[in-house]
């Protein structure tokens, strides 16, 4: 584990590195408090910290407060170490923000002790940090595919359409839906159906850019949110969404299959006056036509505020070939 040392005494330095090095840390040394201060805002600074009281610059007081007002989420275990001893002094080390107080002079020993107690605290905060992120992962994404979840997603699509109707840009969505897929099931069963939704995933998230969502709606469906993304610009999209499907044959128990889908894009010039229930079922709407029409094409959709809720929204027909 690495492990930040403040102490502007050179003897006092170089005998806790030597003590610490011994004992299997990873060692930064800072020699003033403002030397200290400037590590421990970097990115990835050390979790453990031993601080001197007396420090030219910043002295340890001052710069434990300092680091408890840093907005990180893994909060530094600091160990004050001081010729201060009486309760008074210790009270005000605690309440600066030490975790644990040590006076000199101490025995190596004793200080071993105090680090390792850190350490064991610094470990399971990780583990709790660690494990908090997979659990928020969990809830944001399908687990079958890593794309964001119908509920995350849904979500997603509720915040970029309020950010659409205050900065009046257009927002778009394209909903696909893999054409036969239930063949696929029912020919190779329903692992290798799993591989192949998995595969269709992973070919579409390749061509959204970073600001953009791909969602699993549902079954062999997907969503993808388009931020300040006109009616052409979205059609474009699930064209190429489209071609990175079809123009490559997917790998199904050792035999390669074509597999297409059908694409229904719906486009909003504004979301103000409009409602997301209107533009997710003009989507729905335009993916059926393109069911009809044949598959392995797009269809496409304008939504208009003031007609919310009209079903019979104009749409224009993009046959993908």
């Amino acid at each position: 584990m690495r492990l930040l040392i403040a102490e502007d005494d050179p003897t006092s330095l170089h005998l806790l590195d030597w003590l610490l090095r011994g004992w299997g840390y990873e060692t930064l040394l800072a020699r003033d408090g403002n030397e200290a201060w400037k590590i421990l805002q970097t990115p990835g600074a050390p979790a453990l910290v031993i601080l001197d009281w007396l420090m030219p610059g910043m002295d340890g007081i001052e710069l434990c407060k300092n680091v408890r007002s840093l907005q990180t989420e893994l909060r530094p275990y600091i160990i004050l170490v001081t010729g201060k001893e009486t309760k008074k002094d210790l009270v005000i080390g605690i309440n600066a923000g030490a975790d644990e107080y040590l006076a000199k002079p101490y025995e190596p020993e004793e200080l071993r002790v105090r680090v390792h107690a850190g350490e064991r605290i610094v470990e399971m905060e990780m583990a709790m940090l660690t494990a908090r992120e997979a659990l928020r992962y969990q809830a944001m994404h399908d687990e079958m595919t890593g794309l964001l979840n119908h509920a995350y997603g849904m979500e997603s699509l509720w915040r970029e359409f309020a950010r659409s109707a205050r900065t009046g840009r257009p927002i778009s969505i394209v909903l696909a839906d893999l054409d036969h897929f239930k063949s696929v099931n029912d020919l190779y069963g329903h692992p290798a159906g799993d591989r192949v939704l998995v595969e269709a995933a992973k070919r579409m998230a390749s061509k959204m850019r970073p600001y953009e969502a791909l969602i699993r709606y549902g079954g062999e469906e997907f969503l993808a949110v388009l931020c300040e993304c006109a009616a052409p610009e979205a059609e474009k999209m699930a064209e190429r969404l489209r071609r990175v499907l079809a123009d490559e044959l997917f790998d199904i128990e050792g035999k390669k299959v074509p597999l297409t889908a059908s694409f229904g894009v719906a486009s909003c010039a504004q979301a103000s006056g409009a409602a997301v229930e209107a533009l997710v079922r003009l989507a729905d709407q335009a993916l059926y036509h393109a069911k009809a029409k044949g598959r392995n094409c797009i269809h496409v959709a304008t939504l208009r505020p003031a007609s919310a809720q009209a079903p019979d929204c104009p749409i224009t027909v993009k046959d993908g070939s």
